[in-house]
C-alpha cells in the first residue's frame, strides 16, 4: 500500500508556471505506475498525464500536451508535474493516483488507479 500527499499549487497568472510534487510513503515505489488528473468544480475528474514505474514512458492529455512535463525521481519517492504556459481552464484541483503495474500500459480511466492523493488547487487568473 502507498500513500500519497500533492503539494506545489496555488493561484498565479495565465501565462505563468507550477511545479506540483506527489510525494509517496513506502519502499517500492518504483512498481507504481502514476497519474496526475484534474477536477473542476462542477465536472468529472479528468486525465492529465501519466508516467511508467521507471518514468521511460509518459503520456499525457491533448489539452495539457506540449505545455506541461511529468517526471519523477524513485530515489526521492516523488512524481512531478511542470506546468508551463497555464490557462484559466487550468483551475482545478490536482491529484495524483498510483497503481502496481507491471506492464508498459499508462491508463487514463479514474477507475485504473488504487490509491488516491489529497489533491491540491490551482488557479490561473486572467
Amino acid at each position: 500500500q502507498v500513500q500519497l500527499v500533492e503539494s506545489g499549487g496555488g493561484l498565479v497568472q495565465a501565462g505563468g508556471s507550477l511545479r506540483l510534487s506527489c510525494a509517496a510513503s513506502g519502499r517500492t515505489f518504483s512498481l507504481y505506475t502514476v497519474g496526475w488528473f484534474r477536477q473542476a468544480p462542477g465536472k468529472e475528474r479528468e486525465f492529465v498525464a501519466a508516467i511508467s514505474r521507471n518514468g521511460g514512458s509518459t503520456y499525457y492529455a491533448d489539452s495539457v500536451k506540449g505545455r506541461f512535463t511529468i517526471s519523477r525521481d524513485n530515489a526521492e519517492n516523488t512524481v512531478y508535474l511542470q506546468m508551463n504556459s497555464l490557462k484559466p481552464e487550468d483551475t482545478a484541483d490536482y491529484c495524483c493516483g498510483a497503481r502496481v503495474d507491471f506492464t508498459s500500459a499508462l491508463p487514463m480511466s479514474v477507475k485504473a488507479y488504487d490509491y488516491w492523493g489529497q489533491g491540491t488547487q490551482v488557479t490561473v487568473s486572467s
